[in-house]
C-alpha cells in the first residue's frame, strides 16, 4: 500500500456515518465519539458525587439553622453567607457567586 492509500483506508476507518452517534455526541470519527462517551461517563460519575454533597450540605445547614434557632437565633446568618459567596467568588470567578447563591438558597429554603 503506498501512503495515499493508507490515508484513504485511515480516514474511512475513523469516519462515522451512522447519524444516530453523530446526533447524540456531535463527534464525526469513532475516536471523537469514544473520547467523548468516555468524557460524559466521568462527567455523569461528577455529577451524581456533587450532587450527593449539596444534599449533605443541606442536611448539616438544617442541623445548623435548628440549633441557632433552638438557641434563640435567627436562622440564617447573613455575615456567614457573605463569606460563603467570597470564597466561591474567589475560587471561581463571577459565575461561583451564582452557583452559592444557589447552594445557599438549597440549604437554608426560602427566607
Amino acid at each position: 500500500m503506498n501512503s495515499t492509500t493508507t490515508s484513504t483506508t485511515n480516514s474511512t476507518t475513523n469516519s462515522i456515518t451512522d447519524s444516530t452517534t453523530i446526533d447524540t455526541t456531535g463527534a464525526r470519527t469513532e475516536q471523537a465519539v469514544d473520547v467523548i462517551s468516555g468524557a460524559r461517563e466521568r462527567i455523569d460519575t461528577l455529577d451524581d458525587r456533587i450532587i450527593g454533597l449539596v444534599q449533605e450540605r443541606m442536611a448539616v445547614s438544617a442541623v445548623i439553622q435548628e440549633a441557632r434557632i433552638t438557641s434563640g437565633g435567627r436562622r440564617v446568618h447573613l455575615s456567614r453567607e457573605m463569606e460563603i459567596l467570597a470564597r466561591y467568588r474567589d475560587a471561581l470567578g463571577k459565575p461561583g457567586t451564582s452557583l452559592a447563591m444557589t447552594l445557599l438558597e438549597l440549604c437554608r429554603g426560602r427566607v
